[in-house]
């Protein structure tokens, strides 16, 4: 009997060729796009740099997959900012990424 995992994970997600462009369009279109399409251009052009110094991708689809994420999770916290719930407790998102990495 092995040892081994008996599954294998799977290949880390890569987005579409073009889907920098689709999300910096759903950006623009987003009531937030004052502050967030400014962030999301300096997000993306620090790991465009950061893609060319290692000759990897995988900074340009952390960015990708964490704005796609915001954009798709945005509406849930807009409901709970709404709520009146009581965040301030809250940890960090960011901070708790880079403690996993």
């Amino acid at each position: 009997m092995s040892a081994q995992p008996d599954h294998a994970p799977g290949p880390p997600y890569a987005p579409a060729p073009g889907a920098p462009a689709e999300l910096l369009a759903q950006l623009r279109a987003d009531r937030r796009a004052a502050t967030w399409v400014p962030a999301f251009e300096r997000e993306w052009a620090a790991a465009l740099e950061e893609s060319r110094r290692t000759f990897s991708l995988a900074p340009l689809y952390e960015v990708v997959q964490d704005w796609q994420s915001r954009l798709a999770h945005a509406p849930a916290v807009d409901a709970f900012v709404a709520s009146g719930y009581d965040d301030s407790d809250a940890i960090d998102l960011a901070e708790l990424r880079r403690r996993r990495r």
